[in-house]
């Protein structure tokens, strides 16, 4: 299944991914490395389908007619999502169709950059409370989230256990978290593998919840045992306007096409296939 090919079949200007990386060249040689190496976080050999520069990257999604896209840069430490951020504006700046993106931590400051990021245009923020160790209660998140949800700015976060639960993984932080910020706009990455049905009830419960497909229905995520139950399929077709296209790409360890010949195998329809691969974005994010 060619990318563009499945996209102009459904009758789609393209595809919208909102769930891509790009980051700073030194800090994607360190993730690259940890998926070489099959480090703690990772838990097996990840072999990557992509490797090139940023251009060449680019050129690829376009290639697949994936017109609007993300960078999700992530901050794993303290003193590090400015420099990230910096970086993935200009690379916003200077790449048509890439969602300005953002990310933070808990940290002393963390509001007011988050405040100026969301000023300066920021249109979705990412959070891995997986690789960061990152509890989302923590105190010093609090002027955070509140800002977070009057403006309604998209944060993908990654929440759920896989592919190595962490000590703040899991469904239960992040229903505390909604609990205090109803309105927080989420995007709930991997659809929350493995723990798929506890985060499809947070997406059904909260207005501004939502689910991104990355690595779901695909052989290989399978084979790591994140296997999404069938019994959960009607949840997901009801879930329709609230399931956003996402990939992982480029670090994936198959081709791109793999994401999208899952979904169609949920046989789950056009319209829903239409909606997830574009429209539900572009609804929410402009397009």
């Amino acid at each position: 299944m060619e990318p563009a090919t499945f996209a102009r079949d459904l009758g789609l200007p393209g595809l919208f991914d909102v769930h891509t990386h790009f980051l700073p060249p030194q800090v994607m040689a360190k993730v690259r490395h940890q998926f070489d190496t099959a480090g703690p976080l990772i838990g097996s050999v990840w072999p990557l389908e992509y490797r090139a520069d940023d251009n060449e990257l680019v050129a690829t999604l376009r290639g697949f007619a994936v017109r609007r896209f993300s960078s999700l840069p992530y901050a794993h430490r303290p003193d590090m999502a400015e420099f990230l951020n910096d970086w993935s504006f200009g690379f916003a700046d200077r790449t048509p169709g890439c969602l300005r993106s953002a990310t933070f931590y808990p940290e002393p400051g963390a509001a007011a950059y988050v405040a100026d990021r969301i000023e300066a245009g920021a249109e979705i923020f990412k959070l891995h409370v997986q690789v960061g160790g990152i509890d989302v209660r923590d105190p010093l998140l609090t002027d955070t989230w509140g800002l977070l949800q009057d403006a309604g700015t998209p944060v993908v976060v990654h929440a759920g256990s896989g592919p190595v639960g962490t000590a703040y993984t899991g469904p239960g932080p992040v229903a505390d978290l909604l609990t205090a910020y109803p309105r927080l706009s989420l995007v709930i990455a991997h659809l929350g593998a493995p723990e798929y049905a506890d985060f499809l009830m947070l997406a059904e419960a909260y207005e501004q919840v939502r689910v991104d497909t990355t690595m779901v229905f695909t052989p290989f995520f399978d084979a790591l045992g994140e296997v999404f139950p069938p019994d959960l399929l009607p949840r997901l077709r009801d879930l329709q306007p609230k399931v956003l296209l996402g990939s992982d790409f480029p670090n994936i360890p198959y081709p791109y096409a793999e994401q999208l010949a899952g979904l169609s195998r949920l046989d789950l329809g056009d319209d829903w296939l239409r909606d997830v691969c574009w429209h539900n974005a572009a609804r929410l994010f402009g397009a």
